[in-house]
């Protein structure tokens, strides 16, 4: 088991390899995540919508 100072100089060591992303990566990815989010919103929407017509359609043709 390691002193608690050989923790903390690991800890730091470590940390100093961590590679952050830019400015630029941040704000790209972001965008694209949101780009991703309204995509699948609206194909679910799309599906949605067949789903309820087709149910719709169904019962008003089996209730005559």
């Amino acid at each position: 088991m390691a002193n608690p100072v050989q923790f903390i100089n690991q800890v730091r060591a470590e940390g100093a390899k961590i590679s952050w992303p830019t400015r630029r990566e941040v704000i790209t990815t972001t965008i694209m995540v949101f780009i991703m989010a309204a995509l699948t919103s609206i194909f679910f929407f799309l599906v949605d919508l067949v789903i309820r017509f087709g149910i719709t359609e169904g019962l008003q043709m089996i209730s005559g």
